[in-house]
């Protein structure tokens, strides 16, 4: 295996490789032997029963984003948050509202009504996460311009390069 390369967890028996050089999951020494202190960038592996990664996935995922960003300080219903989030399909946002119910962060109440009325809410949790994601979108905007301006300088130098 060329240095560097992870072993797919599918192909190998359920473990995982590691980048040679690197130290186990609880180690601190990454590629190369460096040392990374408590910021170990292989604590979120390719492991398929990874709680972590799980979890990221998860909440990152941009439908994700999306229902927790409007779900903060509102309830709202289903067809509410369909017209409110362009592009996504009947089953996506259904998958996606039970996912983050099940997770904990929305809050799903049926009224008693004919025909039932069914709203959804952040949770204490899920409106820890929605700060968290507030944080995210302040610091792109506020350097935006900066990667908009490296976007650009990268596109140019590969453009030379295909020259």
């Amino acid at each position: 295996m060329e240095e560097g390369t992870l072993k797919s967890p599918s192909n190998s028996g359920g473990t995982v490789g590691t980048v040679q050089g690197a130290a186990g999951p609880n180690g601190a020494a990454g590629a190369g032997g460096v040392d990374y202190g408590d910021a170990d960038p292989f604590q979120w592996d390719t492991r398929e029963d990874c709680q972590v990664r799980q979890i990221l996935d998860r909440v990152a995922d941009k439908w994700s984003l999306l229902v927790i960003a409007l779900l903060d300080r509102r309830r709202l219903r289903f067809t509410e948050l369909r017209r409110e989030i362009d592009g996504i399909s009947q089953r996506m946002l259904t998958v996606t509202l039970r996912q983050l119910e099940r997770d904990g962060l929305v809050l799903r109440t049926v009224h008693p009504v004919v025909p039932p009325r069914v709203e959804y809410e952040l949770t204490p949790l899920g409106g820890t996460l929605h700060h968290t994601i507030q944080s995210l979108v302040t610091w792109t905007e506020e350097h935006q311009g900066e990667i908009a301006a490296a976007r650009s300088a990268y596109d140019a130098r590969e453009a030379d390069a295909d020259r």
